[in-house]
């Protein structure tokens, strides 16, 4: 990590020639040096078919850099300009209604359309070419938050590329039928021109549904390549795409190409807790320092206002958090709120008046901070014993079919597992990462485990001495949202010695279990009861309810590691209990904890609930802030943050 980056999203094009002057000084007296530029801007880049005006563009990029700020260039793919989709009406999206959509906001292209594919490349070789070598631009986001938005798009070109997607993985027609179970309900497919997409509003198939959207994100992912090679290719690096917080569209695929993982997120102050998930998971994708490219400085909004109020303080915690986390940037949306269209009702650091507002402040704060510990956190870095698996794969399965009513698989993760760890470090890894390093390995809710060669790597890294707590509701489908057949699991049944003798998704208050060792063992959500086989031993037994006396909770030893199968959603307790790994340090449930270690160590401490938190140190530490050495019990303040250096 060579510098931290505070920043805003900024659109001149929106503004006055004479405003730039101002906006400059604004950006300085706010402590930032970055600014994020370009992404809707299409239109004043290239006002009419194939006459081009950059000079506006450099002008504001050079006078910004003059001023010690640097920038991050984004590609205007989310917005071609009218003329473009008047002329090539087939660039724009058809939606499940199969209207085609009007030029009224953005993010409206046909990620198929041939047509749209080659304006993507002239323009983005266009601004590659003048900003080629430029030391002002430090990085580049393509399009923006792109998603197949309305449920992808649904033109002609689409449907007959998804059959011939279709047709790739499976080779025949009767393969599709048997992997999805066409049979029943007479359904079978006669060949693959039949196949239509999963039209929103219809009980649709939710191996079909499953199947459009990896079609649909395999579609972006090759929009956004095309556009990262043309950068590569002029020399540039830090290519990535900004990306909202879901894993729907597997943020490993995505940024297989590309330099580093861009995060979008805008949790609201409730949440800040939460928000942490996200720093951990990204944090993973590349395994190096990410970007933040947006988040809100005060609220939320699109035509109103919305999102919740911030109290005093929780901007300058939502600042400090992603960089305890491991971010190299973290940008404001955004920079002054816009005049007209869309947005205005949303937060921003000034208004459209060009005056600040009260969290304008904070942000002051939050920069003069991290200029204090800039360099403990350029030479420490994290390292996390605790792995817990956050699947785009079960996400989109669970979409599809979710077997539980009203079960949201990210929502779940978050607070039945994700919680129970804010005194510890944690890596949020998806399926590709490698697991070396690890003691313990979480995996809740992985309804698919058989992929990307988990199964094999998993088995190896539990004989080599890993831990692996799983379930519930694991290794129960496979990559076509198919249940097996031949077991409850996929190969859990037999690498954990432990047969499913009775199974009920369904929750309620008469199942009750304890401890072979003693205390009750709470239990929620789902339901498995185990047999134990020879050389498996049960941890916790159902007390009451039709499953006594089986099994919550099964333990075996496989190689010099073992496998935890975990019947149920367990309380943070008692996950907690199954880790057996001691916190980084004893704190109040509302400070979240992280430990830094490298050239220097130490562990950071924010206050993420408004309110006065507690932290017990084991021995003298250097507050970087405010310059104090503290020890034994201390007291946060409400959305503080302490970066102690040992």
């Amino acid at each position: 990590m060579k510098e931290l980056y505070l920043g805003a999203a900024y659109y001149p094009e929106v503004w006055e020639e004479e405003e730039l002057e101002k906006d400059v000084a604004r950006i300085k007296e706010a402590g930032l040096n970055c600014v994020r530029i370009g992404e809707f801007a299409w239109g004043k880049m290239e006002p009419q078919e194939g006459k081009f005006d950059f000079a506006w563009l450099r002008a504001i990029v050079e006078k910004l850099y003059e001023n010690g700020i640097c920038t991050v260039l984004c590609t205007p793919t989310a917005t071609p300009p009218r003329w473009l989709f008047t002329k090539y009406p087939e660039t724009r999206m058809v939606m499940h209604d199969l209207i085609r959509a009007d030029v009224s906001s953005r993010c409206h292209t046909c990620k198929t359309s041939s047509v749209m594919r080659e304006k993507n490349r002239i323009i983005v070789t266009k601004m590659a070419e003048v900003f080629r070598g430029h030391p002002a631009v430090i990085g580049w986001q393509i399009d923006n938050e792109i998603y197949p938005y309305n449920e992808g798009c649904f033109c002609a070109h689409c449907k007959a590329a998804f059959r011939g997607w279709l047709k790739e993985k499976f080779g025949s027609i009767g393969a599709l039928n048997r992997a999805w179970g066409m049979a029943r309900w007479s359904l079978s497919y006669d060949d693959f021109a039949d196949v239509e997409p999963p039209y929103p509003k219809q009980w649709r198939h939710p191996s079909l549904r499953k199947a459009w959207r990896d079609f649909q994100y395999a579609q972006v992912k090759s929009y956004v390549e095309e556009q990262a090679e043309i950068l590569h290719r002029f020399g540039f690096g830090n290519v990535g795409t900004n990306m909202m917080q879901h894993n729907s569209m597997s943020y490993c695929k995505i940024n297989e190409k590309l330099d580093v993982a861009q995060y979008n997120h805008y949790d609201p102050a409730s949440a800040l807790a939460d928000t942490a998930f996200g720093f951990d998971f990204v944090r993973c994708v590349k395994d190096k320092p990410f970007w933040v490219m947006e988040t809100q400085a005060g609220w939320n909004g699109s035509e109103y206002a919305e999102g919740g109020y911030r109290p005093a303080g929780a901007c300058y915690a939502n600042t400090m958090l992603p960089f305890a986390r491991g971010a190299e940037m973290n940008l404001y949306w955004l920079l002054r709120t816009h005049p007209h269209g869309h947005e205005m009702g949303h937060g921003a650091l000034y208004s459209p008046a060009g005056r600040a507002y009260k969290v304008t402040e904070e942000v002051r704060r939050a920069a003069s901070d991290l200029k204090k510990c800039s360099k403990f956190l350029q030479n420490s870095c994290i390292r996390s014993e605790i792995a817990l698996h956050y699947s785009s794969t079960a996400l989109n399965d669970f979409e599809s079919a979710p077997l539980v009513k009203g079960f949201a698989y990210r929502a779940a993760l978050i607070e039945k597992y994700y919680a129970a760890f804010r005194h510890y470090n944690v890596d949020v890894i998806d399926t590709p990462h490698e697991l070396s390093g690890y003691h313990v390995l979480v995996s809740p809710f992985l309804a698919t485990a058989d992929e990307n060669g988990l199964k094999e790597r998993v088995i190896a890294w539990v004989k080599a001495g890993g831990t692996w707590i799983v379930g519930p509701m694991s290794d129960i489908m496979d990559g076509n949202v198919r249940r097996y057949t031949h077991s409850a699991f996929g190969f859990l049944e037999e690498l954990a010695g432990a047969e499913v003798t009775y199974q009920r998704p369904i929750g309620n208050d008469v199942f009750r279990a304890k401890w072979e060792k003693g205390g009750e063992c709470a239990l929620s959500m789902w339901y498995d009861a185990f047999s134990c086989r020879e050389g498996t031993k049960s941890l916790a037994r159902y007390t009451a309810g039709e499953f006594a006396p089986c099994s919550a909770v099964t333990e075996r030893n496989v190689g010099k590691g073992r496998v935890i199968l975990v019947g149920s959603v367990l309380s943070h307790e008692d996950i907690l209990r199954l880790i057996g790994l001691p916190p980084i340090a004893e704190a109040s449930g509302n400070v979240t904890l992280t430990r830094r270690t490298g050239k220097q160590s130490g562990i950071i401490a924010v206050e993420t609930a408004g309110a006065r938190g507690r932290l017990c140190l084991d021995g003298e530490y250097c507050d970087l802030l405010s310059g104090r050495t503290l020890c034994g019990e201390i007291q946060l303040a409400p959305y503080e943050a302490l970066v102690l250096r040992k």
